[in-house]
This record gives C-alpha cells, structure tokens and sequence, in this order.
C-alpha cells in the first residue's frame, strides 16, 4: 500500500535505536525480527545500532551447533483383530468425548448465556481442526447454513486486511512517537485511512491495536525537584481564581516553567522548560548537570530569543529558589516579564507545566541516555516531535505548532491594521 522510501540513518530518532537495542538485548527480539517489525532497512542496520549503543559485546558473531536428530522407529504392525479392537476402544472414547463437550456446551447456554457463534464455527473450518469434517456437516452440526458460514469468511477477510493496513500505519506513526495515545493516533492515521478507503472508528481501533499488543500502559513517577524553603522574595499567583486571574487569549502572553528530573547512565542531569499556556508550545528549553539559577534560566533565554512580539507577558511557575532569585527576576525586569508564582506546594498551580514535563517523559524519553551530550540530542528531538506532530485533546487535535503560528498570524495582523 506505501510507496517504498529509501531511509537514512537522520531518519530513525536515537530514542527509536534505544528502544530497539534495548528490545533485542532482553531477548524480546532478535536484530532480524526487528528489521522486519519496524520496517528498517539495510541488513546490518541493527547490528550497527547494538555494537554503538548496547551494553552487551555484539564483535564476536556466536555461532549455535545443530543437533543430530533421531530416526523415527517404524511402528509396529498389528493383527486385524487387535486392530479391531483399537478401534473399537478409540471410538468409545471419541463417543464419550463428543458427549462431554456436548454437555459443556449446553451448561454453558443454559447455566451462563453463552452462546456459540458462527465466527467459533469459522475458525475451526479454516483452521482445518477436524480433519476430514465437510463445511456441510459442520454448519449442519451447529445449526446454520452455508451460506452465512461464506458471507462470514468473506468479512472475516476484509476485516484482517483492514487490521493489518492499520497495524503498518500504526507502526510507522510509533516509529516517531512509541507512546502516542489511541484517540490521537486515530487523529494522525485518518488522511492515509481515508486515502486507502479504509473507515475506522476509535473503539474499533482499541480493539485492532490490542490484539496486535500496541496499546500504551500508563507510567506514573513522581520526584520532586522544588525548593522552596529560602530568603528570598515570593510573588503572588497570578493564575488562581479570581476577578485579577490573567488568561491567555493568545500566544506570547503566558509562559509556565518548571524543571525536572532526567536521569542518564552517569549520573541524574535536569530539564528546564518553558511552555506557552495558550498554545501548548515548548518555546524554551535546557539540558544541564546542576540546579544552579545560570544554568535553570537558559531556557528562558531561548524563549526569549524566539519571541516574535512585544505584548505584556506572564512568567508563571513554582516558589523554587532558581525561580525567586536576584538573577532570574533580572532577567523578568530587563524584558518587562510579569512574575506569577504558587502560593503554596499544590502541584496542579502549576498543572501545566508538569503535563508537559510528563508527556516527554512517558512518550518520548523512554530509554536513559548515556551521558549528557546524548540526552540533550533526544530531548531536540523530542520537542520537536512534540511541537510538530503530536495533537492535543485541548486544541481540538491541533499540534502545539499550528496553533502558536495560528496565533501569532492573527496578531501580527490586527498591529499592522492598527498601524
């Protein structure tokens, strides 16, 4: 159904090599299994993954010897009588058998509901589970006619090709993203289902990625990074409800920050973010080794630079030392930035920017850097994922990106009107 696209290696994230290696060093997959899952291409692709980022020394190629196997012995022939007799106590047996499941069966519709459906009856034909049993008998046996056991199959059929063109689509959407949710990924795929004629509702498509074991189990960590137990001076909560509680109705005019944990293989290093309320945007952000003020306010600086207009704007975040500091509020005072800050250790005042920290957590920094050099590269990519392609339930489906620019459009043509 796709047209084949020549790969390179830019085009497979380090957090997707991770991921792999990973798999394959625990055994879930062997290097060609997982050439053929996700769709990678050159040979020695894999291999080249496992012998520059695994743990384990994939040099040496380990070589399995294969075992003699034992002739079968001929069985031994038997006279007519004591053939007879075999027989005779096999079909004793098969006629207690079909009784027992017989009665099962009738226990089972009478004691419990259950009924036994044609698709039961279709499977064991297909399958071929009774050898020699005509698809006459058995649909006589089970009380239905031929002709529903044919229309059966022939859904049966549209239905796996349907399932297996959803599954590739799938794949290749987690390919970038390994922890999208459902109702979002059913968003992503609906341009190439529609285009390949295919309709898919979203419970069916719970019910196609959970038989393919695709559906994503909740994380849940909790570390606090925030100090707030210092000298200096606390700003009040612009944010909390009330006739002077500020709201975004655009892009640029809200920022929440916050920081949080990002452990590598050396040692734990720290993430800085600063996110637009309004647009859900990461428009700031930081990888560094300590929680000094220098290092937390880079993020602020990024965001800074990439501002496009000079409207009042809010800096909302946590009571945190960094945050309060003489160094970070210079920075608010050279660029007229509003502080807002938590009246207290109530995480959801800050609701925001922990769902962010949380969403390149649990769907994109999946696997631990080796050391800082690497995290900063897969935190680059993960917000650029997040930004571009990952749709949010709060912007009715819309990437991060689509709304900030949306929004920045419309403003910058109401000044030049103004004008």
């Amino acid at each position: 159904m796709e047209q084949w696209v020549k790969r390179t290696q830019r085009d497979y994230t380090l957090a997707f090599k991770l991921a792999v290696v990973d798999q394959v060093e625990r055994g879930e997959l062997t290097y060609r299994q997982a050439h053929e899952r996700y769709g990678i291409q050159g040979a020695s692709t894999v291999l080249v993954w496992l012998r520059k980022h695994g743990r384990q020394d994939w040099k040496a190629a380990s070589s399995r010897g294969k075992g003699l196997q034992k002739m079968p012995e001929s069985p031994k022939l038997l006279t007519p009588e004591q053939r007879i007799k075999e027989l005779e106590v096999q079909l004793k047996e098969a006629r207690e058998k079909a009784a027992f499941f017989e009665a099962v069966v009738n226990v089972l519709k009478r004691d419990y509901g259950v009924q036994v459906n044609k698709k039961a009856c279709g499977q064991v034909l297909t399958q071929k589970l009774v050898k020699g049993l005509s698809v006459t008998r058995a649909c006589r046996y089970m009380g239905i006619s031929r002709q529903a056991h044919y229309k059966r199959l022939v859904c049966q059929r549209a239905r796996s090709e349907r399932d297996k063109a959803v599954v590739e689509l799938a794949s290749e959407e987690r390919r970038h993203q390994p922890r999208i949710g459902t109702r979002k990924l059913l968003h992503l795929l609906k341009p190439p289902l529609e285009q390949a004629g295919i309709q898919i509702g979203r419970d069916a498509l719970f019910i196609v990625l959970r038989q393919a074991r695709m559906l994503v189990l909740p994380r849940h960590a909790y570390h606090k990074t925030t100090n707030s137990h210092h000298h200096y001076r606390r700003h009040p909560n612009l944010l909390k409800e009330g006739p002077t509680k500020t709201v975004a109705s655009g892009c640029e005019q809200l920022w929440v920050a916050d920081i949080t944990y990002l452990p590598t293989k050396e040692k734990t290093a720290y993430l800085s973010l600063v996110t637009d309320a309004y647009s859900r945007k990461i428009v700031g952000w930081h990888v560094h080794d300590s929680l000094e003020t220098k290092q937390v306010s880079q993020a602020l600086k990024m965001a800074l630079r990439q501002r496009r207009t000079d409207q009042p704007l809010v800096h909302h975040s946590d009571r945190g030392v960094q945050y309060c500091s003489a160094q970070y509020q210079r920075i608010h005072a050279r660029n007229r930035i509003t502080c807002s800050m938590t009246d207290g250790y109530d995480c959801y005042q800050n609701a925001l920017a922990e769902r962010v920290n949380g969403i390149l957590k649990m769907e994109y920094l999946l696997q631990r850097p080796a050391d800082l050099s690497q995290a900063r590269t897969m935190v680059g990519e993960s917000v650029r994922l997040y930004n571009e392609r990952r749709p949010h339930l709060s912007l009715k489906y819309k990437t991060p990106d689509a709304i900030h620019r949306a929004s920045l459009a419309n403003q910058l043509g109401l000044e030049i009107s103004r004008e």
